[in-house]
């Protein structure tokens, strides 16, 4: 398992920039006080996701009796939806949809739900988590998959914190750029799952 792509693969799909506008927006009524805390809350949330599904994501669709192949082709399209979005400059219905947003702007407290689930870590990052965990050989490999967890949990964090300057001094263009290539990013990575997938499931497909 390659750490890096690891760690690309999960930060392009968390992608903290892209919902800073999001973020702003959701939380423009509050306090210094609330938002600190959303921000917190929310930074811990992601690797936490990540952690939890890379532990029992495996055990999960084993007992579902999903096979790895099949849900890797499934979450390989998720991820190239997203990745069409994000190329749109896009938050689309693969991370929320209308009515959840509609609700959230209602809610007293966004930190987990929606902003770290489903907007940070949605389907598609969580299919990605199981698929990353089912291809671990040794607990370095899930060291992986947790490290980049934490780390993009920090980013969260710092991009959040900063993320008055970061629309003043990127705007909604510089977002929408970065965000578009992030897509880029993630789209490779999609038809790479699929297509690992598709390869994998040839042989059952022949018995």
């Amino acid at each position: 398992m390659d750490p890096i792509k690891t760690f690309v693969s999960l930060l392009a799909l968390i992608d903290p920039l892209a919902i800073v506008p999001f973020f702003i927006s959701l939380t423009a009524a509050f306090t210094k006080e609330e938002r600190a805390r959303t921000i917190r809350v929310a930074a811990i949330t992601v690797p936490l996701v990540v952690t939890i599904t890379a532990l029992l994501g495996d055990r999960i669709i084993s007992f579902l009796g999903i096979s790895v192949e099949a849900f890797q082709v499934g979450g390989g399209i998720i991820m190239l939806l997203m990745a069409l979005e994000m190329m749109k400059a896009e938050i689309g219905p693969t991370r929320n949809t209308a009515a959840e947003t509609h609700e959230a702007e209602s809610r007293a407290s966004i930190a987990v739900v929606p902003l770290a689930i489903p907007l940070l870590t949605g389907p598609a990052t969580i299919s990605t988590v199981i698929i990353y965990a089912n291809r671990a050989k040794h607990w370095y490999e899930y060291g992986y998959i947790i490290g980049s967890g934490i780390i993009i949990g920090l980013l969260t964090y710092i991009t959040f914190k900063a993320s008055g300057k970061i629309a003043k001094v990127l705007g909604v263009t510089g977002i929408n750029i970065a965000t578009r290539i992030m897509g880029l990013l993630l789209a490779a990575l999609a038809a790479d799952f699929i297509i690992t997938g598709v390869v994998a499931m040839v042989p059952a497909l022949h018995k």
